[in-house]
């Protein structure tokens, strides 16, 4: 499966495993900037670990400090490889614009449909710097 996504922060290219969030997310209070791991316990992937991950958004719980928490996290190294976003969070965003602007290495978030995240569920995926969103072959699945 490939997808080509709307470019919303450059960065990056990111690869990882596709970590697809059945509910929108509170980064303040809701992601541990330290650990990367989702500690908001009504959210149903409550323990999931999104650092390294392809990070699918269906969308976000609004706070002023979503910024800061991701700042943190790009700081902390315990960062999405990459974020896809349904609906495109300025304030969240700005996380990874000022952390650009310290000089890190920054993830890219790319905006892509809603119903195409499940195309991308359990597999490894890699967001290109073009804003291709693609399935990472599986090596084991090739004939010798």
């Amino acid at each position: 499966m490939s997808a080509p996504a709307e470019i919303l922060v450059p960065g990056k290219a990111g690869e990882g495993e596709a970590l697809v969030l059945t509910a929108p997310i509170s980064f303040w209070g809701g992601v541990d900037p330290k650990t990367g791991r989702i500690a908001d316990v009504r959210h149903p992937q409550h323990g999931e670990v999104i650092a390294g991950k392809v990070l699918f958004l269906p969308g976000t719980i609004g706070s002023s400090s979503a910024s800061a928490v991701l700042m943190e996290l790009v700081h902390n190294g315990r960062a999405p490889a990459a974020l896809v976003l349904h609906e495109p969070d300025a304030i969240l965003l700005l996380g990874l614009i000022s952390a650009r602007e310290m000089g890190w290495e920054t993830p890219m978030a790319v905006r892509l449909e809603r119903d195409r995240f499940d195309g991308f569920r359990d597999s490894r995926t890699v967001v290109d710097t073009n804003g291709s969103i693609d399935l990472v072959p599986n090596t084991y699945d090739r004939p010798a």
